[in-house]
């Protein structure tokens, strides 16, 4: 389950975060992708108008410099949404130039069936080829196009992609488990609290939950600096999962639309069975507990919670991305959204009518977690899959690795103070 799905009309927004940054996707504002204003007077004249000339001049080479960059796409196809992000290389990362969100539904039905239905691979191919138009429209050179849990347990996958290409040009990649988690580290990276020795990354999805535990102990770097170091943040896993649950195949055992106190709490319980191997195998509780450590969800679950948390009359990426929660108000939230009716739940703003059977689902997912591994923090993330893969293509292609230039102005010696990243 992702965030509420504004991207399709609020693109321009997409590139925002608590530090001006979309995950290492500059503000584009800050990132100078708007034109200045550049006079169409002659260079000669009286010194201020020369002045502006050559700042004019400057601007127009910093853009045409800009347009030379690759445009990249990464698409992550879920259970539940089909996302897309397009970006182009930049100082700090990357800056997003377009995105699209679409609810789907990809995998409804198929924790019964066991296989994708007509319908729903209609309605993604559907979203797919908006998504073909826009990367072509956009110049994209290299792209990365995922499918995850519905993609790996239906016995007809294999069928629905040969279906993708034909109709869209689109080859899917379906990824292991393991590499959902690594993206999804990558992705959130730079939202680690860089004061703390550990957190528990968690991503509740439609069909299938990851958690993946971080020892940043011995962390050395500065994850916000490149995309490089957002993609060393996979060399502080020491512990992960992906259980089979997720808020679609949850609702459907149990029921999103009329969801008492009592089948909330069955919920609970169901996913606090599934999560106790995990620790077993890993004591993570002792290590949460000790107090060093924070929560990081990059779920939809967790958006939709802290849009409610902040009363927005509707969703902002730039409010809840990088926010943080406390226990107690992600459980207020929840509470809430237990006593409401469907239609109630409908009428919220950071919800609306393709949620509205899904959330509670996804409220009892994070109850579990939080049972479980009682944290006082929790750092919310707009940000996941999509993010590392295009870190990951930028970094295969050797975009801005401000790390050899670290390394070349040490080697020079004190007398030679380093360069900051540009």
């Amino acid at each position: 389950m992702t965030g509420p799905s504004d991207e399709p009309r609020a693109a321009a927004r997409e590139p925002c975060g608590p530090e001006g940054v979309r995950d290492g996707a500059e503000d584009r504002d800050k990132a100078g992708d708007r034109p200045k204003a550049v006079s169409s007077r002659p260079a000669h004249g009286a010194p201020g108008d020369r002045g502006k000339a050559a700042e004019g001049s400057n601007a127009a080479g910093q853009r045409r410099r800009r347009a030379v960059q690759p445009a990249y796409g990464a698409l992550d196809l879920g259970t539940n949404n089909c996302r897309l992000l397009v970006a182009r290389p930049s100082r700090r990362g990357f800056v997003v130039i377009d995105a699209f969100s679409r609810i789907i539904r990809l995998g409804e039905g198929v924790s019964h069936t066991g296989r994708l239905s007509d319908v729903a691979m209609e309605r993604t191919i559907g979203a797919l080829m908006v998504c073909r138009d826009k990367m072509r429209r956009r110049g994209v050179k290299r792209s990365r196009l995922i499918s995850t849990e519905a993609c790996r347990i239906a016995e007809n996958s294999d069928e629905f992609i040969a279906r993708v290409l034909d109709q869209t040009g689109l080859e899917l990649e379906v990824i292991s488990q393991e590499t959902e988690a690594r993206l999804a580290v990558s992705g959130c990276a730079s939202l680690l609290d860089p004061h703390c020795d550990g957190a528990l990354i968690f991503d509740i999805g439609g069909g299938s939950s990851e958690l993946i535990w971080l020892d940043l102990s011995e962390r050395s770097h500065n994850w916000r600096a490149s995309v490089y170091d957002r993609l060393e943040a996979q060399n502080c896993i020491s512990a992960w999962t992906s259980l089979p649950v997720g808020v679609v195949t949850l609702a459907e055992k149990f029921g999103g639309r009329d969801v008492t106190p009592e089948i909330y709490e069955a919920m609970v319980a169901d996913v606090s069975v599934q999560l106790e191997p995990f620790e077993k195998a890993h004591g993570l509780r002792e290590k949460v507990a000790s107090g060093n450590s924070h929560l990081l969800g990059t779920s939809g679950t967790v958006t939709t919670i802290a849009g409610i948390k902040l009363e927005l009359p509707a969703y902002d990426r730039k409010r809840v991305d990088g926010c943080w929660l406390n226990s107690d108000e992600v459980r207020e939230v929840s509470a809430s959204l237990v006593a409401m009716t469907f239609e109630q739940r409908v009428a919220q703003p950071c919800i609306g009518a393709d949620r509205a059977d899904l959330v509670l689902a996804g409220c009892a997912i994070l109850e579990a977690l939080m049972r479980l591994w009682p944290c006082e923090k929790l750092r919310v993330a707009d940000r996941g899959l999509r993010e590392g893969m295009l870190a990951t293509m930028m970094a295969d292609d050797g975009f801005r690795d401000t790390r050899r230039r670290r390394r070349r102005n040490r080697s020079r010696g004190s007398s030679n103070p380093p360069h900051s990243p540009d």
